[in-house]
């Protein structure tokens, strides 16, 4: 078995940090069985070099190697493309055609952004990895083949799984073996020996002199971010071997390479708690509503009993709970003459079947016709109320106004057609 330091110069790899070589090291073990494996870590660290020492320390390296990028094969092709199609299958098949798990039969398929994959196109590899089987689009013939899958993902894989994009089972069948390789940022002492590679690459590609950092250059090199990894700094490397006349690079020359305003903490948007936090002043908003509108039917019932009653002081006595609720606690004890003071509650002993228009105490009996009015006024209309304003602040934009109201687009629609609006 080759040696984790043999190993990172036949395939080129740069850098002493002990996840990357765990994660080396666990590619040398695995490699001799057929188990499949998954690799993880995030854009640009370097995913594509596993599945190559895999394949090669295996006995399947005189076989063929495919590697398929599933997030740049369109979703309506990526079926046939993997496991090919009978002539005449759909429009433009003209041919026959054999796909990458019939070509690479008895070799590897490295399947990269396999997070990415249609859950049509899951179910079917999922198949393959199971016994060996898949069929041609088009085709009802089952057809074997023998060949080790190595996928890579930066997607979340458990995030993936919880919003119902990739099939958990297809994930435990992929990742019997997890090899996750380290981000650029948590190999801080690699950093300065890859732009070094670069920068000697590059001097050779370009035939000029090497550039060379100042240690304060250094040091600005390592605390940056590099959220684009090794693919980031590679680029970095060529813009400065190619642009910068002086080859030696100071802190300041750097810095007008690296992303303005780059922070070396992460920037977390927590979708979900803005929408959550939506929610919740949905929910106090009803809330209101439905106060209001239980405040105006006790106000309602107090108001109707004194017009029937006309007796202030037996109301009063009857109904004290209800009083304190409305008016607040009293200031001392209130007796029944400062009760009937109440401008709220001085309505004479009058009905509303015998309401008289020319009653000095008109507006009185017209306060309660308005309580009576505003108390029919539903959650409906609020709703309706609602609606109108988000549309209105979004100029009619459904698809605006659904997400500030904390609904589907399809219920938006509905309830447009529902209200005429």
């Amino acid at each position: 078995m080759e040696s984790i330091q043999a190993i990172k110069q036949r395939f080129g790899i740069i850098g002493n940090d002990p996840k990357l070589n765990r994660a080396i090291e666990k590619a040398i073990q695995v490699a001799p069985t057929d188990i499949s494996v998954l690799v993880t870590g995030e854009s640009g660290v370097g995913k594509e070099s596993i599945p190559k020492i895999i394949h090669q320390l295996s006995h399947r390296k005189h076989g063929k190697y495919i590697a398929v990028n599933c997030g740049a094969i369109p979703e309506g092709t990526i079926d046939s493309e993997l496991f090919g199609h009978e002539k005449g299958a759909f429009t433009g098949a003209t041919s026959t055609r054999s796909g990458y798990f019939e070509v690479a039969d008895g070799g590897t398929i490295f399947l990269d952004e396999v997070g990415e994959l249609p859950l049509t196109t899951q179910v079917r590899l999922l198949r393959v990895l199971e016994n060996g089987e898949f069929i041609k689009v088009g085709s009802s013939k089952v057809q074997k083949t023998n060949v080790r899958i190595v996928a890579a993902t930066n997607v979340n894989m458990f995030e993936a799984i919880k919003k119902e994009k990739f099939r958990e089972d297809l994930y435990y069948r992929l990742s019997t073996v997890d090899i996750n390789i380290p981000p650029l940022r948590e190999r801080k002492e690699d950093i300065h020996l890859l732009f070094r590679k670069f920068a000697s690459d590059f001097a050779l590609k370009y035939k000029m002199p090497t550039i060379k950092l100042t240690d304060d250059a250094v040091s600005i090199l390592q605390k940056h971010r590099w959220n684009g990894n090794i693919r980031q700094l590679r680029n970095v490397a060529e813009q400065i071997s190619v642009l910068e006349q002086n080859r030696t690079i100071s802190a300041s020359t750097l810095q007008g390479y690296l992303p303005s305003g780059s922070s070396n903490l992460p920037a977390v948007i927590n979708t979900s708690k803005a929408e959550s936090d939506f929610s919740n002043e949905r929910e106090i908003l009803y809330k209101v509503l439905f106060d209001m509108k239980s405040d105006l039917n006790d106000l309602k019932k107090l108001t109707m009993e004194l017009m029937k009653s006309g007796n202030a002081s037996d109301v009063q006595k009857d109904n004290e709970g209800l009083i304190q609720k409305i008016y607040g606690e009293p200031q001392k004890d209130t007796s029944p003459e400062e009760f009937e003071d109440m401008e709220i509650l001085a309505i004479p002993e009058q009905t509303e079947d015998h309401f008289d228009p020319e009653d000095k105490n008109q507006d009185k009996y017209h306060f309660a016709e308005e309580i009576e009015e505003e108390e029919t006024l539903s959650l409906q209309d609020k709703e309706l109320e609602l609606i109108k304003k988000s549309l209105e602040r979004h100029q009619g934009k459904r698809k605006l106004a659904a997400a500030e109201l904390g609904i589907s687009e399809r219920t938006l629609y509905r309830k447009i057609k529902q209200y005429d609006l």
